[in-house]
C-alpha cells in the first residue's frame, strides 16, 4: 500500500464510525476513496442535485445550509456528510466549503456494501435525529432485569379470563360458602346493580362466621367488607403490591372502566414475581422506629445500580425509586399518627417534585405539605399538625432525603394550610406570574396526594386546572420559564460544557438534559387541564388532547429516556466505584454511541423547544 494510501487509512481508523470496522474492511477502503481538493466558497452538492458519495472532512470545513440559507450544521476534520443526500436520493441541503478543505469521498455503492456487511456501522448512519435515538432506544434495552416484571406488568395480565366470581349481598352466608368451594376460589365480589359493595374472603368466614359461631342462615352483607379499596385494571403489580402492603390486606378488587374486573390476590404477585423489590418495600412497613427505616434506605442504592446493570429503563427505574420514598413516607406518617394519635380534623400530606412525578432516580431532598381541612383551627389543632410535620420531615431527612433547601416542606407554616388557603396561593401565581410564582408553580403544578383524606386533594387540583387550562397569558410565563433551561448543545452541535469549579469540563444531565423535558410536558398539560403527573403520562395524554403531534411526543420521549438512562448509568458507575452519585458527566467519559445520540436526544429537545416558544411566546 503506497503511502497516500496509508495515511487515508490511518485517519478513518481513528474517526468514528470508521473506527467500528474491523482492520480488513479499513485495509481495501482507501482504494475505493476519492480526494478532492475545494477551494473556500465551493459548492459540494445542492437542493434537488443527486449525491452519489458520503463526504469525510480531511481538513477545513463545511457548512450545510437548508434552501432558505439559514445554517444547520458546521462541519470540521473527521466528520460525515452526504447521509441524508443518499438516503433520499437527491440533495435537500446546500453543502459549502467555508475553509480551503481536503474531502474524502466514499462512492456510494462501497458506503452501501460496507453497511450491509457491518451492522456497528450502517447503524450509526441509521435514519438521524429521532429515529437513529429510536434505534439507540431498542439497542439499549435488549436485556430486561428480572426484578423488572412488577413494573412491567399491568393488573390486568393476573386477570381470571372469565371474569370475577361474583355475589349479591343478599344472599346467605351458607350459599357464599358453598359458591366458594364450588369455584376454587379464596374470595367473592359483592356486587349490587353492577357496582362493587363489598368483598368476602375465606379468612372473613374463619374468623367472622365459624369462629364465632355466626348464623349462616344471615345475609352475606352482614360480614362482608363494605367499599373495599379497589385498584385499576391499567396499573402496575408493583402499585398493587404497595397497597396491599399498606393496607395489610390479601386480595385486592380489580376495576377496568368503572366495572368490576377480577380480583389479585398476594398469591398472584409472587407466583408472578418474587423480587428483592417485593421485599425491600414490604419490609419498609414492618420498621416501627427510624432506624429501621434507615437499614432499608440504605439498599436503595444498590437496588438502583443492580436494575440498571439488569438492562431496566429509566422509566421503571424511577417508578420503582419513587415508590420506595413514598412507602418511607408513608410508614413516617402511621408512625407519627400512632404516637401522636389520631388527627383532629381532615388533612392530605403532599408530595411534590419528582416524586410526585414517579421519576426518583436516587436520594433526594425530600418536597411535601400540608393541606387542610378548612376546619382548621389554629388554637385547636396547631400544635398536632406541626408536631406531625417535624416528625415526618425529620424522619426523612434522617433516612438520607435531606431538608429541602428551599424550605418546602410541611415544617414551614406556608406549606401547612387549609385547602382555602392554597386556592387562595394558585390563585395568585396564575393571577400575577412574577418570578417567584413562576419558581413555586414548577414545583407545586407536579402535586400528588400521599396519605390522608385525598378529596382535598382532588378539590384543590380541580380548582387548579380549571384556573390555568387556556389561560394564555399564564401559560406564554410558563413556557418562557420552561426556555430558560436549555440542552447543553451549541450553535454547532457541539457540547456546551460547564468551565471551572468542581465540575469542570463536564455537562449536567438533570438540569440541562432531563429538566427541559420536565418543563415542556407540564406546559402542555396545564394547556388542556390534564391531570397526569408523570412526565411520560402528561406527553402522551398531550397527544390525544392535541396540543403536541405524535411525532413530537414520541421524539422527546426517546430523548427523555435515553438521556435519563445515561444519567442513571452515570451514577450506577459512581456507586460501583463508592463514589457518591451526582448528575454531571464528561463527555471524555462516554462512548461514541453516547455522545452521538445524546446529542441527538438534546437536538429534539431544542427543536420542541423552538416549537414551544413559537406556540405559546
Amino acid at each position: 500500500m503506497d503511502i497516500e494510501l496509508i495515511e487515508i487509512r490511518d485517519f478513518l481508523k481513528i474517526h468514528h464510525p470508521f473506527d467500528l470496522l474491523p482492520d480488513e474492511a479499513l485495509e481495501v477502503l482507501p482504494k475505493s476513496i476519492e480526494v478532492r481538493y475545494a477551494r473556500r466558497g465551493t459548492i459540494l452538492f445542492q437542493p434537488g442535485e443527486e449525491n452519489g458519495f458520503l463526504w469525510v472532512v480531511r481538513t477545513g470545513a463545511v457548512e450545510t445550509l437548508d434552501p432558505d440559507g439559514n445554517l444547520l450544521a458546521r462541519l470540521s476534520e473527521g466528520e460525515c456528510f452526504g447521509v441524508r443526500a443518499i438516503l433520499r436520493g437527491v440533495a435537500v441541503n446546500r453543502c459549502e466549503a467555508i475553509e480551503d478543505s481536503l474531502l474524502y469521498l466514499l462512492p456510494v455503492a462501497e458506503f452501501n456494501n460496507l453497511r450491509d456487511r457491518y451492522p456497528q456501522f450502517a447503524f450509526f448512519f441509521a435514519p438521524m435525529g429521532a429515529e437513529r435515538l429510536r434505534s439507540a432506544q431498542e439497542h439499549s434495552h435488549q436485556n430486561g432485569h428480572e426484578d423488572m416484571g412488577l413494573v412491567t406488568t399491568k393488573v390486568r395480565d393476573l386477570l381470571r379470563r372469565q371474569g370475577p366470581v361474583t355475589i349479591e349481598p343478599e344472599t346467605t352466608i351458607q350459599q357464599a360458602a358453598q359458591k366458594m368451594s364450588k369455584e376454587g376460589v379464596s374470595c367473592l365480589l359483592v356486587l349490587k346493580d353492577d357496582a362493587i359493595v363489598g368483598i368476602v374472603t375465606d379468612k372473613d368466614l374463619r374468623n367472622r362466621v365459624v369462629a364465632k359461631g355466626f348464623d349462616i342462615a344471615k345475609p352475606l352483607s352482614d360480614i362482608m367488607t363494605a367499599n373495599p379499596i379497589c385498584i385499576d385494571a391499567e396499573d402496575y403489580l408493583f402499585d398493587a403490591m404497595l397497597l396491599m402492603s399498606q393496607k395489610n390486606i390479601r386480595h385486592l378488587p380489580v376495576m377496568d372502566a368503572g366495572r368490576a374486573a377480577g380480583v389479585i390476590t398476594n398469591t398472584n404477585i409472587v407466583q408472578k414475581q418474587s423480587t428483592s423489590m417485593v421485599y425491600l418495600v414490604g419490609d419498609i412497613y414492618k420498621r416501627d422506629t427510624i432506624e429501621g427505616l434507615q437499614d432499608v434506605v440504605k439498599q436503595v442504592p444498590t437496588m438502583v445500580m443492580n436494575l440498571v446493570n439488569g438492562g431496566a429503563s429509566a422509566h421503571n427505574v424511577g417508578h420503582v425509586v419513587s415508590t420506595v420514598t413514598d412507602a418511607i413516607a408513608t410508614r413516617l406518617i402511621q408512625m407519627a399518627e400512632e404516637e401522636l394519635g389520631q388527627a383532629p380534623i381532615p388533612y392530605t400530606w403532599i408530595i411534590m417534585g419528582s416524586e410526585a412525578r414517579h421519576e426518583q432516580t436516587a436520594l433526594s431532598d425530600q418536597d411535601n405539605g400540608i393541606i387542610l381541612d378548612d376546619s382548621y383551627e389554629e388554637a385547636l389543632h396547631g400544635d398536632y399538625f406541626r408536631a406531625l410535620a417535624k416528625f415526618v420531615c425529620d424522619g426523612l431527612n434522617a433516612c438520607g432525603y435531606v431538608y429541602c433547601p428551599g424550605d418546602v416542606m410541611a415544617t414551614n407554616d406556608k406549606w401547612r394550610q387549609p385547602l382555602s388557603v392554597w386556592k387562595r396561593y394558585f390563585a395568585k401565581w396564575i393571577d400575577t406570574p412574577e418570578p417567584e410564582a413562576l419558581m413555586l408553580s414548577s414545583i407545586f403544578f407536579d402535586m400528588r396526594a400521599l396519605h390522608g383524606t385525598e378529596s382535598l386533594y382532588d378539590d384543590l387540583r380541580k380548582f387548579v386546572i380549571d384556573k390555568s387550562t387556556g389561560n394564555r397569558i399564564f401559560l406564554s410565563f410558563m413556557a418562557g420559564n420552561a426556555l430558560s433551561h436549555q440542552p447543553p448543545l451549541g450553535f454547532f452541535k457541539n457540547f456546551v460544557l460547564i468551565r471551572g469549579g468542581e465540575h469542570n469540563h463536564t455537562f449536567d444531565l438533570k438540569h440541562n438534559g432531563v429538566v427541559p423535558i420536565i418543563d415542556l410536558a407540564r406546559t402542555y398539560a396545564l394547556d388542556v387541564g390534564l391531570s397526569e403527573i408523570n412526565t411520560e403520562d402528561r406527553l402522551k395524554a398531550a397527544v390525544e388532547r392535541k396540543v403536541i403531534s405524535q411525532a413530537g411526543a414520541n421524539d422527546l420521549l426517546d430523548a427523555l429516556e435515553f438521556i435519563s438512562i445515561t444519567r442513571l448509568r452515570h451514577q450506577a458507575k459512581q456507586i460501583q466505584n463508592g463514589q457518591k452519585a451526582d448528575n454531571f458527566m464528561a463527555p471524555d467519559d462516554m462512548s461514541h454511541f453516547e455522545r452521538n445520540h445524546l446529542k441527538d436526544a438534546f437536538n429534539v429537545v431544542k427543536t420542541m423547544q423552538s416549537a414551544l416558544a413559537s406556540a405559546y411566546t
